[in-house]
């Protein structure tokens, strides 16, 4: 960041009183500009013992498939971006959204959240973000073609959850992948 959004003037990188962290501070408006991590949002939708995942068209990770997940935006809660998400990459209607799985990744600045969904019913199509949609079951997973890490432990922890029938909320730190993309 070089210059305030607030007034255009410059900023510096300083520890504003009462802080403990560096700060981009606006040098003639005093604004602290914060940068806070960023969240996705999530679903894993399930059809009986089939689950859905979506072919990416854009990048990062273009062509490698997913959940449909992607950030948050402002006014929404998490479950309506993660439902917004699910229509927007699969046009499918999910439903009986129960929060599942949440990833702390500090190293890109960002937490992943994904909500275990039923489909409303089977009219999905490509979103406009997806080349291919389509429901999987167990056996059928591309583990070696899963687009980042949080999706493939979603799925794992899903598959060994469903044995038991008891899904817990999991929350997880996963570190840094050397080589792959992960927001």
């Amino acid at each position: 960041m070089k210059f305030c959004s607030q007034c255009g003037n410059p900023v510096t990188q300083l520890i504003p009183q009462g802080d403990n962290r560096l700060r981009y501070v606006c040098g003639a408006c005093e604004f602290v500009h914060y940068q806070n991590p960023n969240i996705v949002a999530g679903c894993l939708p399930v059809w009986g013992d089939r689950v859905l995942l979506c072919r990416r068209a854009i990048e990062p990770r273009r062509g490698y498939w997913t959940l449909p997940a992607g950030f948050m935006e402002n006014g929404e809660t998490l479950e309506q971006a993660a439902s917004r998400e699910t229509e927007e990459e699969a046009c499918a209607r999910v439903r009986q959204l129960a929060l599942y799985t949440l990833f702390d990744l500090p190293h890109i600045s960002q937490v992943h959240v994904f909500f275990r969904a039923e489909l409303a019913d089977l009219d999905f199509a490509v979103g406009e973000e997806s080349l291919e949609v389509r429901l999987f079951e167990q056996s059928e997973i591309p583990w070696s073609q899963l687009a980042f890490p949080t999706v493939n432990r979603t799925l794992e922890c899903y598959f060994a959850d469903r044995l038991g029938q008891h899904y817990p909320v999991r929350n997880e730190f996963l570190p840094p992948l050397h080589g792959l993309a992960q927001s």
